[in-house]
């Protein structure tokens, strides 16, 4: 059985049994009837189908979150944001599907008819982590339904729930018998799953580790395989910041949905001539978070996902301060704050640096150190110090400068004057050991297809 063990109390909130072998076979062979069918339907379509997902997603809000808070701990007040993002992010991408789709034609050569058709994989199977069930997987699914795939849905055993909800809103739709499916596997059974001949591309966000028993899975495939595995991502506040401006952003880069998020803000480093005032203005911030239960609307700081998750935190910031680190918040203050629970209170490091995992390993939780340094170049150096580049941003009021440094920022985005956010009109990827592969933007539909070249010779006379 996958089981569901909830944040908010420690009960078993839901669970589910894992998908017999029959029922994996039978949902691949439906996946694929339905893949070869839907190719030949039109984008226009595929639009109606698609968007008419996205009502019927979008009129559950109020349930998708409650089911959010008790499944992973998100405060009731911030679940609709979810909601909001898919449907920004949904909406976009069937926008951008006829023109990303669209046939790429060559100059004019006599006598030829010369263009780069593209066309479906098939069936992708997605498979989207716990921290943000929704936004993960709508970057791949609606893009791969438009684009002329089939879908597999495998979500994480704590939110089993967002994959039968996803679905339910294709049901509600009317998409074609087993074109979107949901699936609870084990990992031995996902890992299985991506051998078969049927899948023809997997997109995967989570841990680094996961990306690369996904990429075993799938050797000697040839496959697509997009990975989004995570990040440390770095906040530079420039000397010539809007300081007001950068503490209230960073610190709520930093701690929204506990400090959960792939693109979430780790690493901050501050020019010395705002750095004092930077810490006091964040530290004070921090102070004003209610932790407590996702289910009472005063909450703005959630639990962590799980107590195991909590004491990992706990044990990088007790390694930083045993190795000198300052801790500038006192957990005190936070009633809520509890060893042996998933309650963790927000925390501030400084006197930190890159010998510390809290500085060098991911943390993914509601913990950032700051750093004093004297100039760009230290603080891009230091920015680029991490086997991780999924975003990066800086604060300052000189967009030059800030474009400048970005050109040498080793990070899949740029942020100039806000964090944690993703634009569907860019795309979204990152560098060294947050993966490979692209989602959102017009790029995001390549690796859900595949270029087929048309090379006529149309008069032989």
């Amino acid at each position: 059985m996958i089981q569901c063990i909830s944040p908010v109390d420690g009960s078993l909130y839901c669970e589910r049994p894992e998908a017999a072998d029959h029922e994996i076979t039978q949902a691949l062979e439906r996946a694929d009837a339905a893949a070869r069918s839907w190719a030949s339907a039109s984008i226009d379509e595929r639009a109606r189908l698609c968007g008419a997902l996205v009502d019927a997603f979008v009129a559950q809000g109020d349930t998708h979150r409650d089911e959010l808070a008790w499944q992973m701990g998100r405060p009731v007040r911030y679940g609709l944001g979810e909601v909001r993002g898919f449907e920004e992010r949904a909406r976009k991408m069937i926008a951008l599907a006829p023109e990303a789709l669209a046939d790429l034609g060559m100059p004019e050569k006599p006598g030829f008819q010369r263009f780069i058709r593209r066309t479906p994989i098939g069936v992708l199977l997605t498979v989207a982590p716990w921290n943000y069930p929704y936004l993960t997987s709508v970057n791949s699914v609606i893009p791969a339904l438009m684009a002329g795939n089939a879908v597999l849905l495998k979500h994480s055993h704590q939110t089993p729930l967002c994959a039968e909800r996803f679905v339910e809103a294709g049901r509600a739709a009317g998409l074609p018998e087993g074109l979107f499916q949901f699936l609870h596997l084990s990992r031995a059974q996902t890992a299985k799953l991506i051998k078969e001949p049927a899948i023809g591309g997997v997109a995967f966000t989570g841990s680094v580790p996961g990306g690369a028993q996904i990429e075993e899975a799938a050797a000697g495939r040839f496959i697509p395989v997009g990975l989004e595995l995570g990040g440390k991502d770095p906040a530079y506040v420039r000397h010539d910041a809007n300081l007001a401006h950068a503490i209230e952003n960073v610190v709520d880069g930093a701690f929204f949905n506990s400090g959960q998020s792939c693109c979430g803000v780790e690493r901050i480093y501050v020019h010395a001539d705002v750095y004092d005032a930077f810490v006091e203005g964040a530290v004070e911030l921090t102070k004003q978070y209610v932790l407590g239960s996702p289910l009472d609307e005063a909450t703005t700081l959630g639990p962590c996902v799980r107590t195991s998750a909590a004491d990992f935190v706990r044990g990088q910031v007790a390694e930083a301060v045993a190795a000198g680190a300052k801790a500038l918040v006192d957990p005190a203050g936070f009633a809520e704050n509890r060893e042996g629970t998933p309650y963790l209170a927000p925390q501030l490091l400084v006197d930190v640096d890159h010998s510390m995992r809290v500085m060098n390993e991911e943390t993914f939780g509601p913990v950032a150190g700051i750093m004093k340094v004297q100039s760009d170049e230290e603080a891009v150096a230091l920015m680029n110090d991490s086997d991780l580049g999924l975003t990066a941003s800086i604060w300052s009021e000189d967009v030059d400068a800030a474009l400048a440094l970005g050109d040498r920022i080793a990070t899949g985005t740029v942020f100039l004057n806000r964090c944690d956010y993703l634009d569907p009109d860019l795309a979204w990827t990152g560098v060294k050991n947050t993966g490979r592969g692209c989602t959102l933007s017009r790029l995001g539909f390549e690796q859900l297809t595949r270029p087929k070249s048309f090379h006529f010779r149309v008069s032989t006379k």
